[in-house]
């Protein structure tokens, strides 16, 4: 697996997935990073980590068709086989979408379908949970399509919904499971892409 991540921010997936590439813990190969935030750490980790980075955004790039474009080519210049949603804040266009359709990845800190669906991330999601009285949360993996959370789901984690939670708990519960339930989802899609030896 070669792969690229497309980050707002810290970029903790893409950093959990280089560690356990580094550590033969997945067997893949981190090449690319880019970010719709130029101030984002993840851009700072990437040049760090000696990966090919790009602040791609809708500042620096107005017209929609032009970035998808441009984000598409970024990570075609760069090898990348399989995309790694890591806590990306934005769409993805229809070029990308078409050019790594079946590898993209993103993970939701919900159990989709529930609190699924456009303007539902992040603090938004945790909050609903609540509101719904939902008895369990956890976070999806899942394939990115042209419909928002509605990929296939390749793995889930489920955590309690305990009484007296906050936003801040339920958060900190739900991401705690998100980095290794990444991997597991990884090595699926790995697993389903690979050969399989000709039976004898």
């Amino acid at each position: 697996m070669k792969l690229a991540f497309l980050a707002s921010h810290g970029g903790s997936a893409a950093r959990q997935i280089a560690s356990a590439c580094a550590s033969g813990a997945l067997v893949g190969v981190p090449v690319a990073l880019a970010s719709n935030n130029s101030r984002s750490p993840a851009l700072l980790w990437a040049q760090e980590s000696g990966l090919k980075w790009a602040h791609l955004s809708s500042a620096r790039i107005p017209d929609p068709d032009v970035l998808d474009a441009t984000i598409l080519e970024f990570l075609v210049d760069s090898g990348a086989d399989t995309l790694v949603l890591s806590g990306y804040m934005r769409e993805l266009g229809p070029r990308v979408l078409g050019h790594f359709a079946g590898r993209v990845v993103n993970v939701h800190p919900s159990l989709l379908p529930r609190h699924g669906g456009r303007g539902m991330y992040g603090d938004r999601v945790h909050g609903a949970v609540l509101a719904a009285g939902d008895p369990e949360s956890g976070a999806t993996v899942h394939l990115v399509t042209q419909g928002i959370d509605e990929g296939p789901i390749l793995a889930q984690s489920r955590v309690p919904v305990l009484p007296g939670d906050t936003l801040e708990t339920l958060k900190a519960r739900v991401q705690a499971t998100e980095g290794d339930l990444m991997l597991q989802a990884l090595r699926t899609l790995q697993e389903s892409s690979t050969p399989q030896p000709a039976q004898r």
